[in-house]
């Protein structure tokens, strides 16, 4: 079974969005950013911290989660070809923060802690970053990468489309009418 170019997927899911994402135009138009910060390079404890990052935004269910998708490198993939330097250096920057503003506000590591502990502290971001958002700042902020990474990195890949999404390969025949029934799954691009 062979799916969609990931590279299509991707610009089908940004232009849903209205190109609203970090990035987006790169997706969009092919072309890389002007400036980017040369020889940028995450290293697999930064993946790893990544994956759980994006476990704790969408966890294992029934369904594997963000981190058997691979959302680590999807993220690093993405930081390091479609953003450009600013938004490069708020990525990490939000790394960082996200970092020591667990422990020091839990005193414990993210990479220890519970996924229930993890989740309550990026809705604690997420919220904050909702409240500043309504204060006049339009910059993205890093929870919000975050988010918008991890959603897009899961369901283009195989394991977000074939198992949380209802997936058909295309070309598949035309069925105008669909009946839907409460619970069920969403369909893939």
């Amino acid at each position: 079974m062979s799916l969609m170019n990931r590279r299509e997927a991707l610009k089908s899911v940004v232009l849903m969005m209205g190109g609203t994402m970090v990035g987006a135009n790169v997706i969009l138009t092919g072309c890389a950013p002007e400036y980017s910060i040369e020889g940028l390079d995450f290293t697999e404890k930064d993946i790893a911290f990544m994956d759980e990052i994006g476990e704790a935004i969408i966890p294992t269910t029934d369904t594997p989660g963000a981190k058997a998708a691979g959302i680590g490198t999807f993220m690093a993939m993405m930081v390091k070809e479609t953003y450009n330097k600013e938004q490069q250096e708020s990525f990490i920057e939000g790394l960082n923060n996200l970092h020591s503003g667990f422990k020091s506000e839990t005193g414990e590591d993210f990479m220890k802690a519970s996924v229930e502990e993890r989740t309550a502290y990026l809705n604690g971001l997420n919220q904050k970053a909702k409240a500043d958002f309504g204060e006049g700042n339009k910059a993205p902020s890093y929870i919000n990468m975050f988010k918008d990474l991890t959603v897009l990195g899961y369901f283009t890949s195989e394991i977000g489309a074939t198992q949380a999404l209802r997936y058909i390969e295309t070309p598949g025949k035309y069925e105008p009418c669909i009946d839907y029934k409460k619970g069920d799954r969403a369909w893939a691009l």
